[in-house]
């Protein structure tokens, strides 16, 4: 259990190294899953181009949505963007930067696929085997064929075992020319593709500097606050979780006492440090007071001393504050339990 919560920990503080990595793994993945998946062509002319266009654009939209379920953030970007107004303003510039970091991470793995399904051309010659050019690459002299029949005949190019229309074109001449088609559109792809990388992560933090270094900073405390307000939660339950389980066995032991005229066993020692990090709360609808607080009215980011005995809205309004104002040398104190 120590090693994986060791790893987990890790994970946890190099968790943009790790997206990288989960990306990087995903899109090996998509090349590896197009390499071993089955292609088969149904050779109709009214389900190629169905079957093709399909097996291209399907599978990158499955892959770029599985990019943001395997991402953390998804969560928090969620949850900052629907949460209340409350104290503290909303920046959409960090909600559009937050997005754009995980779209930038979720769209490898679709590229690679479309990449690899267009240079290994499969896909547009079963989609568009039924547009090839007959009159510039085929039998001009060949006797004329219904509309019905010539769509009938192309469209099985893809299966060489069934084709039956070498008289009117040859099915290599057929499939090398949609290959090259499609080459050509792969590299354009990927051409695009590596511009836009270098446009985003390189040209645009050099035209809005400032702007980009306080969306990224934003965004980093927006996920901080929420790792270290999980820590806090999860303390608070373990001491309240503590404290319950204590008070529960010494009043056992103070009726067993009575019952037997025996005098009760002294609390643990460590009684009294699990309740201090209650701090103050410690019963159940006061907890459920504070996590509703929490997410409709978050503390605004002002962190002078004065601003400390007003609460966090959910005390009520014209109350006396909870505590005595907080000098300068105990607010460190004051933060550091918190």
């Amino acid at each position: 259990m120590d090693k994986f919560r060791m790893i987990f920990q890790f994970l946890q503080s190099n968790q943009e190294s790790f997206m990288n990595g989960i990306c990087g793994i995903m899109a090996l993945a998509s090349a590896q899953m197009y390499s071993a998946f089955d292609f088969n062509c149904p050779c109709l002319p009214r389900y190629n181009q169905a079957y093709g266009l399909g097996i291209l654009l399907v599978p990158p939209f499955i892959l770029f949505l599985l990019g943001f379920v395997l991402n953390n953030n998804i969560s928090m970007l969620a949850e900052e963007w629907r949460r209340p107004q409350g104290q503290r303003g909303k920046d959409q510039a960090v909600l559009r930067y937050m997005f754009c970091s995980m779209a930038q991470r979720a769209m490898i793995a679709p590229a690679v696929w479309v990449s690899v399904t267009l240079l290994d051309g499969k896909c547009i010659t079963c989609a568009f085997c039924t547009s090839v050019p007959v009159e510039t690459l085929g039998n001009a002299s060949h006797p004329s064929l219904s509309q019905g029949d010539m769509k009938r005949v192309l469209a099985r190019i893809p299966c060489k075992e069934i084709y039956d229309g070498q008289e009117l074109i040859a099915n290599e001449v057929a499939i090398r020319y949609l290959r090259c088609i499609s080459q050509a559109l792969g590299w354009c792809f990927v051409l695009l593709m590596t511009t836009l990388a270098f446009l985003v992560r390189s040209l645009r933090p050099c035209f809005t500097q400032a702007a980009f270094l306080k969306s990224r900073y934003w965004s980093h405390y927006i996920d901080i606050e929420r790792k270290l307000f999980d820590e806090t939660c999860a303390e608070h339950a373990r001491s309240f979780a503590k404290v319950c389980i204590q008070q529960f066995f010494e009043g056992m032991s103070t009726d067993l006492a009575a019952a037997r005229c025996h005098p009760p066993r002294k609390a643990p020692a460590d009684a009294g440090e699990a309740a201090e990090k209650l701090l103050g709360i410690t019963d159940q609808g006061t907890m459920n007071m504070a996590l509703k607080s929490w997410h409709r009215c978050k503390p605004p980011l002002h962190l002078h001393p004065p601003a400390l005995p007003s609460g966090n809205g959910w005390a009520g309004e014209g109350q006396p504050p909870a505590h005595p104002p907080v000098p300068r040398r105990e607010t460190a104190a004051y933060y550091s339990r918190v």
